[in-house]
């Protein structure tokens, strides 16, 4: 890997430490904003402060940054000082939500050059959230161009909890400006959580379809119950059949990297069972995943914490760690 798409991933989990106040690097005061990207690398230097949710009655406004990242809903206005070549904000919401992105204003030049164009999840370095393998619309389908479409789309809502926008704004003074709102997602499919720490129950109703479940930091994943519709087992993935005959199954990947198809498998469940199973994953990202065949109403509760350094440092127990390093 990289080592500048390592220091992306880093911007991301540091991004979301920040939105709960736990990053040393980032102030958190009344809202996030990000300080000018350095002239090295665009990832290594910024800053942060967060405003909590407003009332309803209130609608939270404040200024984009060329690298962004809002989780929280409002209207925000992004007007260039200087040429803007190369942009992106990223957008989260909560689990159970879906995004939507609406076009109040965009005074960009099209034919010059400028564009502003929403991507259906997130995506750094070629590396996607969800995986081509788990979104519905095939990858081309995912890019919403402004100036392809201007106003014949001025609302466009996200598949999943995450969304994000890429933007070019040449012209100092010109730029744009959109409402971003959530709303309820009653079977969440693919989300990243906002937090190294908590528990979610993933359901897939009767749906041919995957789903994953992101958590962007070294982590233990505990699976206290998994409903599959057939017997009883935990089938850690050493044999090269695996559970990919069965047709519903759960497994844990392990990467540095956003894509879960670009991750490495670590260990699948292939039968119900009612846990704790448990396993210390020491990757930058950790996924949950559920492949469903559509035959059953599969279910699976996790909990998952951050792990701690002491134990990053001595990997005790059922832990992987090792796995990731050697990919860095």
């Amino acid at each position: 890997m990289s080592s500048t798409f390592k220091l992306q991933c880093h911007f991301i989990l540091i991004l979301l430490m920040a939105l709960r106040g736990e990053s040393r690097h980032l102030e958190v005061s009344r809202h996030l904003e990000l300080r000018e990207r350095a002239d090295h690398d665009p990832f290594l230097r910024f800053s942060a402060n967060l405003k909590r949710e407003p009332a309803e009655e209130q609608l939270y406004r404040r200024a984009l940054r060329c690298l962004d990242m809002v989780s929280l809903q409002g209207q925000f206005t992004f007007t260039a000082n200087r040429p803007q070549l190369h942009c992106a904000a990223f957008f989260i919401g909560e689990p159970e939500e879906f995004i939507t992105i609406h076009y109040d204003l965009v005074s960009i030049d099209c034919q010059g050059g400028d564009f502003l164009k929403v991507f259906d999840g997130w995506i750094l370095k070629g590396e996607k959230f969800p995986s081509s393998q788990d979104h519905p619309l095939p990858t081309a389908e995912r890019y919403i161009d402004f100036c392809e479409s201007s106003l014949s789309r001025r609302s466009i809502r996200s598949s999943q909890n995450v969304a994000m926008i890429f933007f070019r704004v040449q012209e100092p003074g010109n730029g744009f400006t959109l409402t971003v709102k959530t709303k309820p997602n009653l079977f969440p499919c693919n989300v990243i959580s906002q937090t190294p720490n908590g528990r979610f129950t993933l359901v897939v109703p009767h749906q041919h379809r995957n789903c994953s479940f992101s958590v962007i930091y070294p982590v233990a994943i505990k699976i206290s119950d998994l409903t599959l519709g057939h017997l009883n087992g935990l089938q850690l993935k050493k044999s090269s059949a695996g559970c990919g005959g069965v047709g519903d199954f759960v497994e844990l990947l392990g990467g540095n990297g956003l894509d879960p198809s670009k991750m490495m498998p670590l260990a699948e469940l292939c039968y119900p069972f009612h846990g704790p199973a448990q396993m210390k994953i020491g990757c930058d990202n950790t996924v949950v995943r559920m492949v469903s065949s559509g035959k059953h109403t599969n279910r699976v509760t996790f909990e998952y914490r951050q792990l701690e350094p002491y134990e990053l440092e001595n990997p005790n127990g059922n832990s992987i760690r090792e796995l990731c390093l050697s990919h860095l």
